[in-house]
C-alpha cells in the first residue's frame, strides 16, 4: 500500500521548491520532508493529472495507470521521509504499461541521485 499525499500545501512544497525530473511520460517530482514532519517514515506519493489531460474517467485510468506503476517499480529506488509528486504527460494516456514502468524505474533512479541544489551554488566569502 502506498502512502499519498493528502494536503494541498504538501503539493505545492514539492512543485515550488523539489528536486524535478521530466521523461516522455511524466515528470517526478521529489522533496524531503521537513524535520518533525508528522507523516512519520516512508516515502509518500502524489498524483496530479489536469484537466487537460482528460474527463475524469480518463483522469483516474492515468492516476491508477501510475500507482500501479509505483508499486511494481519504485520502491527500491524511493528515500524514506520524502514526498514524490507525478504529473503525466499526454503520452502517458496512451503508451504500453512496460514502457510506463522502465520509465518509472529510470526516473526515481536518476532523481536520487542528483545533486543537490544548494552543492551546486557558489558560496560567498566571508
Amino acid at each position: 500500500m502506498l502512502n499519498t499525499i493528502k494536503k494541498r500545501a504538501d503539493f505545492l512544497s514539492v512543485t515550488a521548491k523539489g528536486k524535478r525530473f521530466i521523461t516522455g511520460t511524466f515528470i517526478l517530482q521529489m522533496l524531503p520532508r521537513p524535520e518533525g514532519h508528522y507523516t512519520g517514515e516512508p516515502p509518500r506519493f502524489g498524483f496530479t493529472v489536469t484537466k487537460k489531460m482528460g474527463n475524469a474517467v480518463t483522469r483516474n485510468r492515468i492516476k491508477r495507470r501510475l500507482r500501479e506503476a509505483v508499486r511494481q517499480s519504485a520502491t527500491p529506488y524511493t528515500l524514506p521521509w520524502h514526498d514524490y509528486v507525478m504529473v503525466p504527460r499526454h503520452k502517458a494516456k496512451e503508451c504500453d504499461f512496460q514502457v510506463l514502468v522502465r520509465d518509472m524505474e529510470f526516473a526515481f533512479s536518476r532523481i536520487t541521485s542528483m545533486k543537490n541544489d544548494n552543492q551546486n551554488k557558489p558560496t560567498e566569502n566571508p
